[in-house]
């Protein structure tokens, strides 16, 4: 399959992260050095996610148009996280294709070396957009995506809660961008190719269908060999937040209680 075969194609990439699911207490490894994950299930963060979500509608909206797309979703990890990209084939994109290396836990450096042997082993397609999670739900280091976007020469927006099709822009095909701060709203115009960064809540996603699992369970994957160099952060320990629980104080029992009851109910405000 290759754009230059079709030149209105339009191609996305979709970069996520294998993640634990976690709903309960985080247990922690004994040397204190990664998350127990012996009985957490995986899944991918929710800004990765709405990047899936969005370039599914993208390759929607084009193929309205008269066009044609195709999403691709790449992680970096082991052979277990073909799990997230058969996932995000069920949610709607096309292709998965997992850059493999013997582990998850790396620092963006190396993730983002993985990723962009990942684009260059891709003959023939040039990816008019690549979209990432604004930052990891584990990690939280918010540059792998940076990091691809300057080593490819694409400009590069993050935190983006808001994008639109832009096609009589003065660079030809683009994108609008919008990404909320403290002063109100910042609107970025971008030329394609290019890189964005969104957040979660830039939609809702989808629910998987019967259909698109069934597909998924039958889709092919692509593997691709990743960087396995050290990148330049080593993590010392990790620790979980202290937890306050809040304490059950007794103010008394029968009529005895009742003068503190009422000294409780002051401070409230109530009486």
């Amino acid at each position: 399959m290759s754009t230059t075969d079709d030149p209105g194609r339009r191609d996305v990439l979709v970069c996520v992260k294998r993640t634990p699911a976690v709903g309960t207490q985080i247990s922690l490894t004994d040397d204190r050095l990664a998350i127990d994950t012996h009985h957490l299930g995986f899944t991918i963060g929710p800004h990765e996610e709405c990047a899936v979500e969005e370039a599914v509608r993208i390759a929607e909206r084009h193929r309205g148009a008269g066009g044609t797309a195709w999403v691709t979703v790449l992680t970096v990890g082991p052979p277990d996280a073909a799990e997230q990209l058969r996932y995000a084939i069920s949610m709607g994109a096309d292709e998965g294709v997992l850059v493999e290396v013997p582990t998850e836990d790396l620092d963006p450096e190396p993730t983002a070396a993985s990723i962009l042997a990942g684009v260059r082993a891709a003959t023939g397609i040039a990816y008019e957009l690549l979209l990432f999670g604004t930052d990891s739900a584990v990690a939280g280091n918010a540059q792998t995506g940076i990091r691809v976007a300057c080593a490819l020469g694409l400009p590069m927006v993050t935190g983006i809660k808001s994008l639109d099709d832009e096609a009589d822009g003065a660079d030809g095909a683009g994108l609008v961008l919008r990404r909320e701060t403290p002063d109100g709203v910042e609107v970025y115009r971008v030329p394609l190719p290019a890189a964005v960064a969104v957040k979660d809540r830039i939609n809702l996603p989808r629910y998987p269908t019967i259909k698109g699992r069934m597909r998924a369970r039958k889709a092919a994957l692509r593997t691709v060999p990743g960087e396995t160099a050290p990148g330049g952060l080593r993590t010392v320990a990790l620790r979980r937040p202290r937890e306050d629980r809040p304490k059950t104080v007794v103010l008394g029992t029968g009529a005895a209680a009742a003068p503190a009851v009422v000294e409780v109910l002051t401070e409230l405000g109530v009486v």
